[in-house]
Formats: C-alpha cells, structure tokens, sequence
C-alpha cells in the first residue's frame, strides 16, 4: 500500500492494476455525511480519522433508484457519500496538472464508480486525477422552504459539495502530487453543466483554472419551477411541501416518490415539455447560490479567466431514444406539437427537414431534441463564454464506424470513454457499439492526449473561436488529421431561434 497524508489523517492506495506506476485510492471523504442534522444544508467538513484509512474502495453512492452497469447501487443507510478518488502518477513533492471529473445523469443518479470513469490512462499521461460524489434528485437539487426561524436550505446542494470537493483538492492535493493553481474540471451532460454553473459560482472563484463540458445540458431551473416540482414531490411522497414535512421523509421516500412524479410525466403526453424526458432537478438560477444561468452569465463577462474546451456528439439523443428514458414521437402532429411545447419555431423544424431529407419524423424528433437539449446548448456556451471574453476550444465526437468498420451512432456518452481511455472495458461496449479496433484505440489515444494537453499547458491542440465563430476540432476514427471547419451544418436552423434558458 502506498500511504498520503491529508489534513484529515493519512489514506492508502495501491497500484492501479492496469498502470503500476499510478497509485488508485478510493472513497476519500471530502464532507461529512448530509444527513441528520446536515441535510439539506450546505456540506460540513469531514471528521478527521487516526491511524490509516484503506481507501481500496469506492464510497457509497447517492440516493437514487438507478442501476448502472459495472457501477453499485445505492443502498437505504449509507450515508457517507461525500467522497473522492484519486488516480496519481506523482507524490509529495511533484506539481502535476490535476483533473476533476464530475459525473452526470441528469441531477438524479450516476456516481464517480463508472467503469468508463477510471483515471488510470489519464494519469499514465501526467495528470492526478479526481472524481467524486455528490448529492442528487432531491437530496442535491430539491427547493426546501425555510423553517420558521431557521437559515434557509440552500439551493444547489449538488453544486455546493462539488465546490467543497474543489476545496479539498486545493487544500490536499499536493500530498498526491497535484498542483493546486493548475485544476482542470470537467464533467459531461449535467456534470457539464454543473461545470459551467461553477465557472460563475462566487463559491467556486479560484478553485480551478480550465474547464471540460462534454454535451452540457439545457436544463437549468427557474426558483418558480423548483418550487412546483417540491410540491410535486412532496404529495406524491405524501407529506407537506414544508421543511418539516420533507426532512420526516426518507431519502428513498423521496427518491421512490420523484420517481412517482416523472412516471406521470412520461405517461401524460398533455403535460407538456416535461412529457419527452422527465427529468425534473436541474441547478436552480436566479437563487442566492447562482444568481444567473451560465449561458445569460458567459455572455456578461463570468468566467473569462477560465479556459474553457466543449464537445458535443452528434447523434445526443439516440441513446435516450435505445434506453427508452423519452418519448416516441413518429407522426408530424406529435412532432409540431413538441416544438410547441418547448418553444421551437417552425423555422427550425423547417430547416431540419431541408437539411435531413430522407430522415424520418422520428429521427428529426430526435436530431431536434438532442441539439436543443445538448448541442445547440454546448455550442452556445462556448460562443457566449467567447463574447465575454474568454476563451473558448470547441470539438464534435462523430464517430460512426467502430473500429471494425461497423456503423455504430455518435450518441450521447459515447464519447466519454474515449476521453478517458477505458474503451476496452466491456461495461462500456454498449456505448460504443461494441469492443473496440484499432482505430478505436488511435481515437482515444488522440482524446486522452487533448484532455492532457489542455489540462497542463491550456492547448488541446486546436485554436480558439473568435468572434467571427473559428475552428471545430472533429472527432472520427476516419483520419489521424485534426480535421476543422466553421460552424456545423446542423446549427444552421437556429442560428435566429433564441433558445430557453431554463427548464419548464
């Protein structure tokens, strides 16, 4: 066992089986456990341990009903699910570039346990690397009213344990061998939103210095609509909508009754935007924790100072679609009265059919939904963050032929494990379409070095955009070239649309 102290007491890891010279420790406490007195308040500093603590493996995952391949399941009664995992090449001494990965699945379920999360190949390349837990569904992202008397529940529980997690890597990670005025954070779909709700979190400020969003996710709350989905939750959970009655509910209580909730939506095709994809938590802005949206913040001016790299695949929401987590819509009338529901103009749907024209209802429905939800949005994160002032690199994952030549799609998550170099890892060969080739393996060679690079020196390989709009860096195993072009033929239809900046 090789053996770090941090502030807390010392920790022990062991050599990571596929890299002996990266050392793996697990389940790290950064904050104490959020329950009892702490819940649903702000994150409290973990109790310091004597002696050793084995850090073999991972922590508890957050309450959630979800059952991820390759991944454990929460279980009523744990508790202590505040913590991180380092992967490290270095020790005490060394000042390594570090990387902070923050989970997503949609503000509800996944945790830092995912196979295609591993650091391992990512250390191989110079990087401690970090990933985490957080609170999530109601326990992360659920607006508590304030008990009489008391200090209001913050909103954006879930963001304020990722910054407490920031806070322990500044004030640890040099025992590991990171450098703490050298952080990258990323995180992808709600984990790259949380990314960019950092990026302009006062909390946060200072606590890392560049920035990954792998297809952030237009999904941020309005305090309106955090407060419906509390009462929402609370009936079906059968309690008052009060802080009295949601801390005498259970978080499983609350997890099986937001399940409850976005069962409803699903089945109810007059519901409303909710109907395609119930997902109900997301950050909640204009609240006291994050004052402005990222994208409305980006284009004032927060988060200049921070470099940022975005990508985005293709294909978003045929996994959604494969998985069955959203609606069928496969007539025009379903398809029109989706645009209504979440504001899109005719022009836009208009424009997919001269861009798309053999494609089925279906799969516009899709191609719509995925570039609203993830693409248009991640690419509008970049461009405003551009017009702040900062400085923005913007890449798209196309990949559609595996390494074998079999067609597979550029759908949301597949291009994770190629940036993180755990293509070979079987529980991810559903995302990918299957074990990997050779040109497979030479993709995420090409990935994992940009995330490297960009991490240590703030250059993945590719120029920034301009105001003019610049270079989009593809992602394909077609070519060892670093292939660009101007704007993508798919952002054509909503170029003059305006987007929704937050969730109905």
């Amino acid at each position: 066992m090789e053996e770090f102290r941090t502030k807390a007491g010392v920790v022990a890891g062991r050599r990571a089986d596929r890299d002996p010279g990266v050392v793996v420790l697990r389940g790290i406490p950064y904050a104490a456990p959020p329950f009892d007195a702490g819940r649903f308040r702000a994150p409290r500093p973990a109790a310091p341990w004597d002696g050793v603590r084995d850090c073999a493996g991972f922590g508890p995952v957050a309450p959630q009903s979800a059952e991820l391949p390759g991944s454990p399941t929460w279980s009523p009664g744990d508790e202590d699910i505040l913590s991180l995992n380092i992967w490290t090449p270095g020790g005490s001494g060394d000042t390594l570039p570090v990387l902070v990965w923050i989970h997503g699945g949609a503000y509800a379920f996944g945790s830092s346990a995912q196979p295609d999360f591993d650091g391992t190949v990512l250390a191989g390349h110079g990087l401690v690397v970090v990933t985490l837990n957080y609170r999530l569904g109601f326990e992360g992202f659920g607006h508590v009213p304030p008990a009489d008397g008391e200090e209001p529940c913050p909103d954006n529980r879930g963001l304020l344990d990722q910054i407490a997690a920031l806070r322990w890597v500044r004030e640890n990670i040099a025992s590991f061998g990171g450098d703490p005025g050298r952080v990258t954070l990323a995180g992808q779909s709600s984990g790259a939103t949380s990314v960019a709700c950092l990026m302009v979190m006062d909390g946060a400020r200072g606590l890392f210095h560049r920035a990954v969003a792998h297809s952030a996710v237009n999904a941020c709350a309005s305090p309106e609509s955090a407060a419906r989905t509390t009462a929402e939750v609370a009936a079906a959970a059968g309690v008052p909508a009060t802080y009295g009655g949601l801390v005498s509910a259970s978080p499983k209580t609350l997890v099986d009754a937001t399940d409850r909730v976005t069962d409803r939506y699903r089945r109810d095709p007059g519901s409303g935007a909710r109907h395609y994809d119930p997902a109900i938590y997301g950050p909640v802005a204009g609240s006291a924790t994050l004052p402005l949206d990222p994208l409305t913040a980006f284009a004032r001016g927060a988060g200049r100072e921070i470099d940022l790299l975005v990508c985005h695949t293709a294909e978003e929401y045929w996994l959604l679609d494969a998985v069955g987590s959203c609606a069928k819509v496969t007539e025009k009338r379903q398809l029109e009265a989706f645009a209504r529901d979440f504001g899109v103009p005719a022009a836009v749907l208009d424009g997919y059919r001269e861009l798309r024209p053999e494609a089925s209802v279906h799969d516009t429905y899709l191609a719509v939904y995925g570039d609203l939800l993830f693409g248009e949005y991640s690419c509008g994160l970049a461009e405003a963050h551009t017009r702040g002032g900062g400085r923005s690199r913007l890449s798209r994952f196309v990949r559609q032929r595996d390494g074998r030549g079999r067609p597979v799609r550029a759908w949301h998550c597949a291009d994770i494990p190629f940036a993180f170099g755990t293509v070979d890892d079987a529980h991810v060969h559903f995302l990918i379409g299957g074990p990997p080739g050779a040109a497979d393996r030479a993709l995420a060679s090409r990935m994992t070095r940009a995330w490297a690079e960009f991490a240590a020196t703030g250059d993945p390989g590719w120029p920034p955009l301009t105001a003019e709009g610049g270079p989009v860096r593809i992602w394909d195993t077609s070519t060892d070239d670093a292939p660009a072009g101007r704007w993508d033929a798919f952002r054509v239809p909503w170029r003059s649309s305006g987007l929704p900046l937050l969730m109905p």
